[in-house]
């Protein structure tokens, strides 16, 4: 094989990803967020049983805030996720030159996932939400698009960025 490489050398290839699909959105990390103020909805209204609980009461209610938690982390960091790929595969210098807070703000929305991650805090889920929407805007606007929010239609409720085309 070092015969074969010597004498047809490998050329370096190169692509803005691993898979250069070009689909990027995200939506994804809009749904995330959603989802992880649907869970500390849900967390914030499990009623906790009392003292004297019967066992089985109290392993339900254990459970199910292991099960809620579980996902609210999980979806905080898909959001994580998910604003890492366009961050990282997608965003090109020229972007970050004409949005110059552009990296401030995917790392501000890395330690809001966090910070929704560590504690039931509605507040911190909002914000997480806000940034990624934020986010939204400014990616569309990479791709030359306008957008509007428009409601989730959700449980949740709250609001989506969409891209508007003509």
């Amino acid at each position: 094989m070092s015969l074969l490489d010597r004498l047809f050398p490998a050329r370096v290839a190169h692509a803005h990803c691993d898979i250069p699909c070009g689909i990027y959105d995200p939506h994804a990390a809009q749904i995330a967020a959603l989802t992880v103020i649907r869970m500390d909805q849900l967390i914030n209204n499990l009623k906790v049983p009392g003292p004297g609980s019967a066992p089985a009461d109290m392993s339900a209610y254990g459970a199910e805030l292991s099960r809620l938690a579980a996902s609210k982390e999980h979806h905080a960091e898909l959001v994580k996720h998910e604003v890492r790929i366009i961050a990282g595969d997608y965003l090109k210098p020229e972007h970050v030159q004409k949005y110059p807070d552009l990296l401030s703000k995917v790392n501000g929305i890395m330690k809001l996932a966090s910070a929704a991650r560590q504690k039931n805090d509605m507040k911190a889920a909002q914000d997480l939400l806000a940034a990624v929407q934020d986010f939204a805007v400014i990616f569309w606007e990479t791709k030359g698009f306008k957008t509007r929010k428009q409601p989730s239609g959700h449980t949740v409720g709250g609001e989506l960025v969409y891209p508007v085309t003509a």
